[in-house]
């Protein structure tokens, strides 16, 4: 009994040995575990965050909106206010009309010029498709040609040796075994040659039409002259009203509440019906790509780029030319102002509808 308790110290571990790497990896795991849940809570955190952001913006957003209308309610409220905010929207629709007619006219002209570029691009890649299967067909032709004379070179060849039966044949079957040698080499060859032929002509057949890259510099260049020109047309066409109403209409545009600077409720109709005669000027159509292709030659032969992969021009290179300068005011005075230039003053929000 002494013996068996001094051999008390010795332990029989009945675990099996693969029982402490299983624990390891479960500690391992819950560990992994852990650390993508504190991941995932705080990306949920910073959510939580953004939205909360997100409804405070909305929430000084509606509080603005709300401001704003009930500052419109009081001044639709009153006589004396109410005129001068009708005419102050009136001069902001105008302002859109005109940026709406151009972003209408450039996209008729970006239609147009990439169905017709699409059709061009699709010609060019039709004629050199022609061109290569051209080239094709004839080495394919040249190839069976080769093929079936080599074909039949070799049938003569071996149809000439069939007939080499007796013994004293035997050298010539010798030489015309080794021209039938030379020959089958030469078919062999010939038969590479009309694959290869017959590859290259199936790999034209299935070649493709490259995608179309999208309209031309030179077609930008010109939608946006086009753009230009029909943006001063409009300026023209209002300036026979002897009203600043395209200034008026650019600075109301700028601000966001409505004005008291337009006079009296009699003053304020009398420009309410100018603007109502604005409208109809701008929609008029009669006689309008004469005058906007004449602007545009105009615009043309003066316009200046950057570099060369710019498709706007530079706003100081529009020049004015003879018959830009506009009558000051309705009195006829001497004094004279010149046509605004209206890619550098962003005349109907241009900058916005041109071309990149």
């Amino acid at each position: 009994m002494k013996a068996l308790r001094q051999l008390g110290f010795l332990k029989i571990s009945l675990r099996p040995e693969t029982a402490a790497p299983e624990e390891d990896h479960r500690v391992l795991e819950l560990f992994r575990n852990r650390a993508e849940l504190k991941k995932a809570y705080g990306e949920l955190e910073e959510e939580t965050y953004r939205l909360k952001d997100l409804v405070k913006q909305q929430e000084g957003a509606t509080q603005r909106a709300q401001e704003m209308l009930s500052t419109l309610e009081a001044r639709l409220g009153a006589t004396d206010t109410a005129y001068p905010a009708v005419v102050f929207f009136q001069l902001r629709r105008l302002w859109q009309a005109g940026r709406e007619l151009i972003t209408q006219f450039v996209q008729d002209l970006v239609r147009q010029q990439d169905e017709r570029e699409r059709r061009a691009h699709l010609a060019q890649h039709n004629r050199r498709l022609f061109a290569l299967r051209q080239e094709a067909q004839q080495k394919l032709t040249e190839a069976q040609a080769l093929n079936a004379e080599c074909s039949t070179h070799l049938a003569g060849l071996e149809a000439e040796r069939a007939q080499l039966t007796r013994f004293w044949h035997y050298f010539r079957r010798r030489a015309l075994q080794t021209r039938i040698e030379s020959a089958q080499g030469a078919l062999g060859a010939a038969a590479r040659s009309l694959a290869a032929a017959q590859a290259a002509m199936d790999e034209v057949e299935r070649s493709p039409a490259p995608d179309f890259s999208g309209l031309s510099l030179q077609a930008r260049r010109t939608i946006n002259l086009a753009a230009i020109a029909y943006a001063e047309v409009l300026c023209l066409r209002v300036a026979e009203l002897k009203t600043p109403l395209v200034q008026l209409a650019r600075e109301a545009t700028a601000q966001r509440e409505a004005g008291e600077n337009y006079g009296t409720p009699r003053e304020c109709v009398l420009l309410m019906g100018q603007i109502n005669r604005a409208h109809k000027l701008l929609s008029h159509s009669d006689g309008l790509a004469q005058q906007v292709r004449a602007r545009g030659e105009r615009l043309r032969a003066v316009v200046r780029y950057r570099n060369e992969s710019d498709s706007a021009p530079v706003p100081d290179s529009i020049s004015l030319a003879e018959g830009d300068a506009l009558p000051t005011d309705a009195s006829g005075a001497a004094a004279a102002r010149q046509l605004p230039n209206v890619l550098a003053e962003d005349t109907w929000d241009l900058f916005r509808v041109l071309l990149r």
